[in-house]
């Protein structure tokens, strides 16, 4: 089973695709950030953001998503245009019927580093070994989105 993670934002979205096995483990596929221009205005870099994302599904053919909620921000213009970068997220993996898995922060860092209040670090360097890489996988929103997708291949049986 593919599963691809996506951490929504309207200037870099990471996404990262890792692959479950029947017997259970995971393996790393690819991982990248997909980065809008500040000189656009939002319409071109929301459509951006889903034409690109959308090229990444057709590539690698996952079957399932994970992708993180909103949490709550301090700055409410930030959380408005993130939100946005969600909805156009989400309508993407729903257009192309990919199954979707919504996680809060703290669920993504338990998953990943089996203590909800670990910090970013922590949980890169948890990823870099969960996969097996000879890296921390950068940038840090690629990082967070092969988090989202192992958290959810922790509670994804193979083949659903």
């Amino acid at each position: 089973m593919i599963i691809l993670g996506v951490d929504p934002g309207i200037a870099d979205t990471g996404w990262g695709l890792i692959e479950k096995n029947a017997r259970g483990q995971v393996f790393h596929i690819a991982h990248g950030s997909i980065k809008t221009p500040k000189t656009s205005g939002l319409a071109d870099r929301l459509a951006s953001l889903y034409n690109d994302l959308i090229l990444i599904i057709d590539k690698y053919q996952p079957q399932v998503a994970a992708i993180e909620e909103l949490f709550f921000s301090k700055n409410v213009k930030t959380a408005l245009i993130v939100g946005q970068a969600r909805g156009v997220i989400l309508l993407a993996l729903k257009n192309k019927k990919l199954s979707i898995t919504e996680f809060k922060p703290n669920q993504v860092k338990q998953a990943v580093a089996a203590y909800g209040q670990a910090g970013k670090l922590q949980v890169q360097k948890m990823v870099k070994l969960l996969l097996n890489l000879k890296e921390i996988p950068r940038p840090d929103d690629a990082a967070d989105a092969l988090a989202l997708a192992i958290c959810l291949s922790a509670i994804k049986k193979y083949g659903q």
